[in-house]
C-alpha cells in the first residue's frame, strides 16, 4: 500500500470523495502542516495552529496511481482560493499536497505546472506542495463522517453535491 495526503477544504468532503474510489483501501481524516503538537479539532478551528485539515489516503498503486489521485484532487476543489473552499474559510481549509518522497513531489509539481501552462483555471493556482512531517489523526467522530452522518445538513447540501458533481463529470 502507498499513501497520499491532500488538503482540499473540509476533510469530510475529501474523505467522502476518495473513500469509494477503486483502489483506495482507507481514508483517514487528520491534521498536518502546523506547529501545534497533538492538535484537537477545536484548536484547528481557531486557525492558529498552522495545521490544515487533510486526508491520508491509503491506496493500492496496482489499482490506482498517485497521478490518478492527483487528478481527483485537482478536479474536486478550487485550487485558486487562498484558505477557503466554499463557505469554509481559514488556513485549515487551504489547498495543499503533502508529499511523502521525492517522486511524489516531482509528480505533484509537474501536474501543477501543467495546469498552469495549459491555463486550466482562470485565476492563479495557490495550492501549496509541502513535505509531510507529522500526521495527526483526527478524533473518531470525524472518521467516515459522511458515511455515518449522511442525513445531516452539511452532508446533504455540501458533501453530497460535491460527490454528485464529481460523478456526473467523470
Amino acid at each position: 500500500m502507498d499513501i497520499a495526503v491532500f488538503g482540499a477544504g473540509c476533510f469530510w468532503c475529501v474523505e467522502a470523495l476518495f473513500l469509494n474510489e477503486h483502489g483506495v483501501n482507507n481514508v483517514i481524516s487528520g491534521y498536518t502542516g502546523g506547529n501545534t503538537e497533538n492538535p484537537t479539532y477545536e484548536e484547528i478551528c481557531t486557525g492558529k495552529t498552522g495545521h490544515a485539515e487533510v486526508c491520508k489516503i491509503i491506496y493500492d498503486p496496482k489499482k490506482i496511481s498517485f497521478q490518478s489521485l492527483l487528478e481527483i484532487f485537482w478536479k474536486t476543489h478550487d485550487p485558486t482560493t487562498t484558505n477557503q473552499q466554499g463557505n469554509d474559510i481559514g488556513t485549515q481549509y487551504r489547498s495543499v499536497i503533502f508529499y511523502l518522497d521525492e517522486k511524489q513531489k516531482k509528480i505533484s509539481l509537474n501536474y501543477k505546472n501543467q495546469l498552469i501552462k495549459n491555463k486550466i483555471f482562470d485565476s492563479p493556482i495557490v495550492t501549496e506542495i509541502e513535505k509531510l512531517n507529522i500526521f495527526y489523526e483526527a478524533e473518531d467522530y470525524h472518521q467516515k463522517y459522511y458515511e455515518n452522518n449522511s442525513n445531516k445538513p452539511y452532508c446533504k447540501f455540501v458533501i453530497k453535491q460535491k460527490i454528485d458533481k464529481y460523478l456526473k463529470n467523470n
